[in-house]
């Protein structure tokens, strides 16, 4: 990954979208309705930590934050420069939402003057006339269809290739993900912008205290929504193999329950681990920290990410970490990690091995925490505002 900031920022704009003055403030909208608190796992993450992030570098914008009636009130950061718009629609019934969106939204960003609209959730209002830059955190339904209903999929095919045409920028968050927006999407190759995922420093808190403990927990640490592409029943049938051998150690797996909850259950009573392997869910951020404190170590099987936010947490919390070899994990991770091939169970399996049997080179351990040092929530929050301003219609140069 890039240090500088213009190298992380990624391809210029169109010449057609000229940036407004430095130094003039703008009226941003935040458009957050698809955000279902507990619901949409890494994406709620990523949106609450840089809304965060541009209160605390940016007092000069007005931000402007239409939020769903499920999310409450205290993610629009307490400052004078927020302005909480709550809107009379639920996250949970994904029809009505995305009417409201394509409808009412435009409206109540009209009445606002804004100069530009950032949304959060893949999707944009198209009838907008505002400037818009909307954040594509993958194209896993051009790469896995199989993962999706089919109603599901005929909303992914139809809006999100009509958000991305109808916004000025498009922001990705790995040049994983750039370079599937480049392939799948290539009319917008100069619209996309690299704005990468930060981290929290509470991470390189608990690597501090990992480094000052005796001992650790006997349990190995997954994080991620139990869906399909994560390869749960992989990494279940890995474990049992290395359970045969280490008896004494359990597994955690953290996450929303999706759509493979029931499978993924049935799967480990089926191969014994119902005492060895624990489904959380969703769990407040504190307990997360403490799982990651005194974890064995973490793992993540995934067999597809945009981005990969738990193994870049991983890292940046000292944890000895094994995880697939797939694109934007190798480029959170190369040289931090050990990698293995998701769909091989008996790779899966040498690697739980390795991370408890062979003591943890400190080189790796420090080379983690390194690498999360690179991706940090203000310089991104610095990132997005560049990006926003770029995008900002240029008539606003002129009021």
């Amino acid at each position: 990954m890039a240090h500088s900031p213009s190298a992380r920022i990624g391809t210029p704009l169109p010449a057609t979208a000229q940036r407004a003055p430095a130094d003039e403030p703008l009226r941003i909208g935040i458009n957050i309705l698809f955000l279902l608190p507990g619901g949409v796992g890494g994406t709620e993450i990523y949106t609450r930590n840089l809304l965060e992030s541009l209160a605390r570098i940016n007092p000069v914008n007005t931000y402007f934050v239409f939020r769903n009636s499920e999310t409450e009130a205290a993610i629009v950061p307490d400052r004078p420069n927020f302005v909480d718009c709550p809107q009379r629609v639920r996250a949970t019934v994904r029809p009505a939402r995305i009417v409201y969106e394509q409808t009412a939204l435009v409206a109540a960003i009209v009445r606002r003057r804004l100069d530009v609209v950032l949304n959060f959730g893949y999707t944009a209002p198209l009838a907008c006339p505002v400037p818009m830059v909307t954040v594509f955190y993958d194209l896993q339904y051009k790469i896995h269809p199989e993962f999706f209903k089919k109603l599901d999929l005929v909303f992914w095919r139809l809006l999100l290739p009509a958000s991305a045409r109808r916004s000025r920028a498009i922001v990705a968050m790995s040049r994983a993900a750039r370079a599937q927006l480049e392939t799948f999407y290539p009319w917008s190759r100069d619209r996309v912008r690299l704005v990468p995922h930060g981290i929290e420093r509470r991470f390189s808190e608990i690597a501090n205290a990992r480094e000052r403990s005796s001992g650790f927990g006997r349990y190995l640490l997954a994080v991620s929504t139990l869906g399909p592409h994560k390869n749960y029943d992989g990494l279940l049938r890995a474990f049992a193999r290395y359970r045969a051998t280490h008896p004494d150690v359990e597994l955690v797996i953290v996450g929303i329950k999706g759509t493979q909850t029931d499978a993924i259950v049935r799967l480990r009573d089926h191969l014994g681990l119902a005492e060895a392997v624990t489904f959380t869910g969703w769990i407040p951020r504190e307990r997360l920290y403490e799982l990651y404190e005194n974890a064995l170590a973490f793992v993540y099987a995934s067999r597809f990410e945009g981005f990969g936010i738990p193994v870049l947490e991983a890292l940046a919390a000292g944890l000895p970490t094994a995880c697939s070899e797939i694109p934007s994990l190798v480029e959170i991770a190369h040289g931090c990690a050990r990698f293995f091939d998701p769909d091989d169970i008996d790779d899966i399996a040498a690697a739980l091995t390795e991370l408890t049997d062979v003591p943890a080179a400190r080189d790796a351990i420090d080379a983690g925490r390194r690498r999360a040092g690179d991706y940090g929530w203000d310089a991104s929050a610095g990132d997005m505002v560049d990006t926003l301003r770029g995008a900002a219609r240029p008539s606003r140069q002129t009021r």
